[in-house]
């Protein structure tokens, strides 16, 4: 069986114009415009001389001073704005990129459901055209499932189930260690909005995100969500990231089930971290077969889903029938979800 994965193009690619020069536009969103053949025009970053490296190291040509001047290079260039920043520094910065521009903003969307608002009004103030970097519902394991459960192989889908019992070396990322929200909102947040991508918003929300006793200066690396959907729906994710025992007994998977069929996935990126393992792509549909077959897809979730948030956003601006599904609209949702995980997490009985 073979699913076609890869994304939807533009006819006209624009120029792109990064702020921000992390690690994750360094591993995700620079290798995925390269393969997805996307110029970017130019860089920003308060520290120039990362900015620098960074342009370097992938063949950008403009390493802007000032936000100012990359804003003005923009505006000559027509380019689109990926905002790679921080939560806590997307307000400051969007606010002054001008009316009417196309800009993609790098997930969470603020540090909590109040900011996620603001952000939401300025886009709206500002008439831009914007979308969150929710990527992992353009993942070719997410898209190859979307496709199987969109034609009826596996019947019904009533129950998605994420599990994660991995060992996650946050020390990669210095800057969670200073925040107050750190699993759910960085990380089970994904696994919240795929979820939400198959069956909507949930009608409530239950969930506990802790410590780890070898993790304490982490707010929380272990969470448990339940998502209702009523009496036939069931979505779960568990998440702990502190199983420091080797690779043998790690999990990282999605499973779903239907009414005739279930799909299984290995999410290999996180198996013996950083080194990874490969993806395994597996389903069974009762009205084909009693065994599970195997599909092997073409890319993976880092950095090939990268590409879908700014593809589908220039598809959106030549086309405004387009249905770009990471809109700041579809969004303030999954932050909502993120609010009532957390609020859930506090409560007591």
């Amino acid at each position: 069986m073979k699913i076609d994965t890869s994304p939807v193009l533009p006819k006209t690619k624009k120029p792109i114009v990064i702020i921000g020069a992390g690690g994750i536009v360094k591993d995700a969103h620079l290798p995925a415009y390269k393969k997805a053949g996307f110029e970017v025009k130019a860089l920003y970053d308060l520290d120039v001389k990362k900015a620098e490296q960074l342009a370097s190291d992938f063949g950008i040509d403009t390493v802007c001073q000032s936000l100012d001047a990359l804003i003005k290079l923009a505006i000559t260039n027509d380019c689109v704005y990926d905002v790679a920043l921080p939560a806590s520094a997307i307000i400051p910065v969007i606010d002054q990129i001008p009316e009417g521009s196309g800009v993609l903003i790098q997930k969470p969307m603020g540090n909590d459901l109040g900011q996620a608002k603001a952000i939401l009004d300025l886009c709206r103030e500002k008439q831009f055209l914007a979308g969150v970097n929710f990527q992992l519902r353009h993942a070719p394991y997410v898209k190859a499932a979307k496709n199987i459960i969109d034609n009826g192989v596996i019947g019904e889908l009533h129950d998605i189930d994420v599990r994660m019992n991995v060992y996650t070396p946050w020390l990669l990322w210095d800057f969670l260690y200073k925040l107050p929200r750190v699993e759910i909102l960085y990380h089970s947040i994904h696994y919240i909005d795929m979820i939400r991508y198959f069956f909507g918003n949930p009608k409530r929300v239950m969930a506990k995100t802790t410590k780890h006793p070898n993790m304490k200066a982490l707010s929380s690396s272990r969470s448990s969500i339940i998502l209702d959907y009523g009496d036939l729906i069931r979505a779960n994710i568990n998440t702990n990231h502190g199983h420091n025992f080797g690779p043998k007994h790690q999990e990282s998977y999605f499973k779903f089930e239907g009414t005739e069929g279930a799909i299984k996935i290995r999410v290999g990126v996180y198996l013996d971290y950083p080194k990874g393992l490969p993806d395994k792509f597996e389903f069974i549909s009762l009205n084909v077969s009693e065994n599970w077959q195997q599909i092997n897809l073409d890319g993976t979730w880092f950095p090939d889903a990268f590409i879908g948030p700014m593809s589908g956003l220039m598809c959106k601006m030549e086309d405004p029938t387009y249905e770009y599904i990471n809109t700041v609209e579809d969004a303030i949702h999954t932050m909502d979800v993120v609010e009532k995980c957390y609020q859930s997490s506090e409560q007591e009985i």
